[in-house]
């Protein structure tokens, strides 16, 4: 037996559970992996709140660092002892210990601890990706981040100004602004006091960035559009305030001849040699210290309901875990 967090319909965070569920044995391609600390994304709330589909009834969460206790037949590549993250689907992360498919994970190396590797498996591969795939960037080169002091957005600025790559972020509060800018932003903007697309023109002598990072959505696509240059690139990568209204594309014309991507980072790691790839240079980044992950918020698992409250309320900065090393199952 172990205990999970489980939902039987969409809805507000109470609909989690805390529950003891079998677990058994691994089947073909499989892996029983015991979790040492879980990763919290706010992604886990779209799947949780109906937005994203999910058979039901579900267990919940995408991301997990932890032990390989048994190996079914026909894998190779990971054995029993193993140190693995992973970030993906199916749903079940938020448990003490799962049976899974085996494709999804990564060996983590030693010197990187379970509460960071489920801190930035998910964080940690989207930024990589956002920076190292989806646009080519030069040093000097500017782009405007929304959500700069979230898990993703102080990876990210690390990232990009080991790159450099200057950013321009947005933030909620003073707080979080002075957040963001110790971790590599150059400029930040408090979106509740200043207009975000005049700001950007202003510090980029009007001529507007050539990528514009939004996991935001609803709220920010506007200014996101009014924020580029000419021909530029809007990366919509997230909905925390709600899906991305319908494009008219004559507007992307209006605007400088604009393009729009709507990338899923399932679609950059699922080849094993790219996700390699990937995690190899996040894992050297932050194994050197060049990258740091900053965890301000540690849940018990059983507190997740607590924990999804927080996070839609705005109250995380950077990283949250649920630490597992305490539960008994």
């Amino acid at each position: 037996m172990a205990k999970a967090i489980r939902f039987y319909e969409p809805g507000a965070p109470e609909v989690m559970r805390w529950e003891s569920v079998e677990v058994g044995e691994p089947g073909p391609g499989e892996v029983r992996v015991r979790h040492h600390a879980v990763g919290l994304n706010f992604a886990d709330t779209y799947f949780r709140s109906g937005l994203y589909p999910a058979a039901l009834p579900a267990g919940m969460g995408v991301e997990g660092a932890g032990v390989i206790e048994a190996v079914g037949p026909g894998v190779a590549d990971f054995a029993v002892g193993d140190r693995v993250t992973y970030t993906g689907s199916p749903l079940g992360a938020y448990s003490t210990s799962r049976v899974m498919p085996a494709a999804p994970l990564i060996k983590l190396p030693d010197a990187i601890s379970f509460e960071t590797a489920a801190a930035m498996t998910m964080r940690g591969l989207t930024s990589a990706y956002l920076l190292r795939r989806i646009a080519t960037l030069a040093p000097g080169d500017t782009v405007l981040l929304h959500a700069a002091a979230g898990g993703v957005g102080l990876i990210f600025t690390q990232w990009a100004s080991l790159l450099g790559v200057n950013v321009i972020g947005t933030v909620s509060t003073d707080e979080k602004a002075e957040i963001a800018r110790a971790h590599g932003c150059t400029h930040t903007i408090v979106y509740r006091r200043e207009d975000v697309a005049a700001r950007v023109r202003e510090l980029t002598d009007g001529a507007g960035v050539p990528v514009v990072y939004d996991s935001i959505g609803a709220t920010t696509f506007q200014q996101s559009l009014k924020s580029l240059k000419r021909r530029g690139l809007l990366v919509c990568f997230g909905t925390s305030s709600g899906a991305v209204p319908p494009i008219d594309a004559m507007q992307l014309a209006i605007h400088g001849s604009l393009f729009v991507t709507r990338p899923a980072l399932a679609d950059y790691i699922a080849d094993e040699s790219e996700r390699a790839a990937l995690a190899g240079e996040l894992f050297e980044h932050v194994s050197s210290g060049r990258i740091k992950i900053q965890i301000n918020q540690r849940y018990p698992l059983d507190q997740a309901v607590q924990a999804h409250h927080d996070l839609e309320a705005g109250r995380s900065i950077g990283s949250s875990v649920f630490s597992l090393d305490t539960i008994t199952d």
